[in-house]
């Protein structure tokens, strides 16, 4: 009698008994995972990913040359899979055979230029060699690669965590060549050398350039500015001059009129709330208003004259149903403000600090500065910012908008008059995004 033809294994049941093996691995109980495995030796002895696995744990047990073979089978089955050619390469590595794993290298990256595990591999070659900076550059390209929420296998995140280190030593060494050369033109020109270090930062990925994004109208050619230098605001310091003042007359409000504190953040239940959902209708920030979107609180300001007769005097936005905005922010222990962009950069937003205990921090763009309570500072609230107080107790600041300086008068009086044209024509009023 002859003998049965043997099984054909479609690739649904290839693959469902390899993960079934893996998942024996995974468990501890190796000899059940080898049996699985030696059986779809058995019986689809060709399959590349059954041949890739059986390399896969040759090499672990140290069996290079067995290894090899059997990813040279691999490739030869499915040569269009980078992660083969990739495990071929540090197969060939194991024996040393070096020129021939950076080509097995090079063609796992002409299929897929980011693939992670051979990039890693690639500048790993050139660190075994002394090429140092070639390396570094290389695993700066694989750390690219890496998404902020991807969750990496043992293996890959012990070499990503290499990666890191030879990267920022390289950076270090970098750096550490710009400073003399750099030192004596400043020095030459008699001029900051701050903005030449940001974008040396970007360069070399330690920072990372934000544009700015407003949510409604942007106005173009304007600098995109971070934090803007505290000398062309001179007006403001009337304010740091009487911060104490001003804190003094919050601390009041805080005490008597309680009731004043409205959630800064007021979406309608059917908005998409995306970041805003937990704070929204919260007074976990909340606002004391003076003005807003153009309308005056006569009984806030009543209660703050010294506040308010400083923001008469700085040059607010003044735009019907929109501007001024000017409000003591409140923000409670234990929160943080999501990061977020405003809605146009025509406007400036400044803070003067009052209340802020230790663990309060603010973020723009590439740039985090701790509050100085007295010290006020201008920003760009349409380039990314956040904020958060991790302490146990309130922070509170005072905020209002200013014309961006870079605006002419003319400019800044055909953004008054056509964002009212606008607001009057869909009768809208933007939420708060600031």
């Amino acid at each position: 009698m002859g003998t049965a033809n043997p099984v054909q294994w479609d690739e649904a049941a290839i693959l469902g008994m390899l993960q079934a093996s893996k998942r024996e691995a995974a468990a501890g109980r190796a000899r059940e995972s080898d049996q699985l495995l030696a059986r779809l030796a058995h019986e689809a002895p060709n399959h590349p990913a059954v041949l890739n696995e059986l390399g896969v744990r040759m090499l672990h047990r140290g069996q290079a040359a067995e290894a090899q073979k059997l990813f040279a089978r691999a490739v030869a089955a499915a040569p269009a899979e980078p992660a083969l050619w990739a495990n071929l390469a540090g197969s060939l590595k194991s024996l040393a055979r070096r020129e021939e794993a950076l080509e097995a290298l090079e063609k796992a990256l002409t299929l897929q230029p980011r693939h992670l595990s051979s990039l890693l591999q690639k500048a790993s070659h050139y660190e075994d060699a002394g090429d140092i900076r070639v390396a570094a550059r290389i695993y700066r390209n694989a750390l690219a690669c890496i998404l902020p929420e991807t969750q990496l296998p043992e293996t890959i995140a012990k070499a990503v965590a290499h990666a890191r280190t030879i990267v920022a030593r390289d950076l270090d060494s970098l750096t550490a060549e710009f400073d003399s050369p750099l030192r004596e033109v400043q020095q030459r020109h008699g001029q900051s050398d701050r903005r030449v270090r940001m974008c040396l930062d970007i360069l070399l990925g330690r920072r990372t350039a934000y544009p700015s994004q407003p949510t409604w109208m942007y106005f173009p050619e304007l600098p995109v500015i971070e934090f803007f230098d505290r000398a062309m605001f001179p007006w403001l310091d009337a304010f740091e001059a009487a911060a104490d003042t001003i804190r003094a007359e919050l601390l009041d409000v805080l005490a008597t009129d309680g009731d004043g504190l409205t959630p800064y953040v007021h979406f309608a239940a059917s908005d998409p709330l995306d970041q805003w959902r937990e704070l929204n209708h919260n007074r976990r920030w909340s606002a004391y208003y003076l003005w807003n979107y153009g309308e005056p609180y006569p009984a806030h300001l009543a209660r703050c004259p010294a506040t308010a007769r400083l923001l008469e005097q700085a040059p607010c936005v003044r735009i019907d149903t929109r501007a001024p905005n000017a409000f003591f922010s409140i923000l409670d222990a234990k929160t943080r403000i999501p990061a977020h962009t405003g809605m146009t950069n025509s406007r400036l937003t400044v803070h003067l600090p009052l209340v802020v205990p230790p663990g309060c921090g603010f973020r723009v763009g590439g740039e985090t500065r701790e509050w100085i309570p007295g010290k006020a500072w201008a920003f760009d609230d349409t380039i990314e910012h956040e904020a958060w107080n991790d302490s146990d107790v309130p922070r509170a600041i005072l905020i209002f908008d200013v014309w961006n300086p870079f605006l002419t008068p003319a400019e800044q009086e055909m953004v008054k008059v056509a964002t009212e044209i606008y607001s009057r024509h869909y009768g809208d009023t933007p939420e708060p995004a600031r």
